[in-house]
């Protein structure tokens, strides 16, 4: 009965001692605060923090996917649209990731979503359209300044969709259509413009030399003839025409 009282002390004493074994991965790092004061980063594997005395925060290191909701934005050209997009982050200095935030997943999302906003509002719908690109890396430098101070490395952002409201989705496809149509034009334009250069240097061509003609009409008889036709039109040269018609002309 002498021993019952150590013993449960030594029991609870030992247990506490052990509490304070923790087991990091080789993804996570522990911030360890002493009492108040920041011990530093400790991990991967087995790190003893003392109980009662120092306090730990878990810190994952891996890349982070961030869905960022749709935002309402209102375009340079005033066209109401939404937008949503994914970031992605990691952890580099977790002591800052705890210290300088009080929740850095959250400050991350929010900062994300406003920014959407601003950069997306202050550029035109087709510029949102033709070139996201651009407006991805923009939103990624901006993103990245901000927490940048958090010990937040952002990787990557990706503009996922633009809703555009039924009217302008219309608009868009009958300025596509017309757009298809003057291109058309245009290359019918070209066309006939090459053909007629082309007449003009055989046209060229044959006026210097009479026989080409002979032979472009007896080939043009010879394609007719091949064809199961009525009636057959045979052109003559106008020297013929004009000698048969002077000998008609003559008393």
């Amino acid at each position: 009965m002498v021993f019952g009282p150590v013993a449960t002390v030594l029991v609870v004493l030992v247990a506490l001692l052990a509490s304070g074994l923790k087991i990091l991965r080789e993804y996570e790092r522990a911030v360890v605060f002493r009492l108040g004061r920041l011990t530093g980063a400790r991990g991967p594997g087995v790190v003893y923090v003392i109980p009662l005395v120092e306090q730990m925060f878990r810190v994952d290191l891996r890349t982070i996917t961030l869905d960022i909701p749709a935002q309402d934005v209102i375009t340079r050209d005033n066209v109401s649209i939404k937008v949503n997009a994914v970031l992605y982050f990691r952890v580099i200095d977790a002591n800052r990731a705890v210290v300088e935030v009080q929740n850095y997943l959250y400050a991350t999302s929010q900062i994300a979503q406003t920014t959407l906003r601003s950069v997306c509002g202050q550029a035109h719908l087709d510029e949102l359209l033709a070139e996201r690109d651009k407006f991805n890396a923009r939103l990624q430098e901006i993103i990245d300044t901000h927490t940048e101070p958090w010990g937040v490395k952002v990787v990557l952002v990706e503009v996922k969709h633009i809703d555009l409201p039924v009217e302008m989705q219309r608009s868009i496809a009958r300025q596509a259509e017309a757009e298809r149509l003057r291109r058309a034009k245009v290359i019918n334009a070209e066309g006939e413009y090459q053909a007629a250069v082309r007449l003009n240097e055989a046209a060229a061509i044959m006026e210097t030399q009479p026989m080409a003609i002979q032979l472009r009409v007896l080939q043009a008889l010879s394609q007719v003839g091949t064809e199961r036709n009525h009636t057959i039109v045979v052109p003559l040269p106008t020297d013929v025409i004009r000698v048969l018609l002077n000998r008609g002309s003559q008393p």
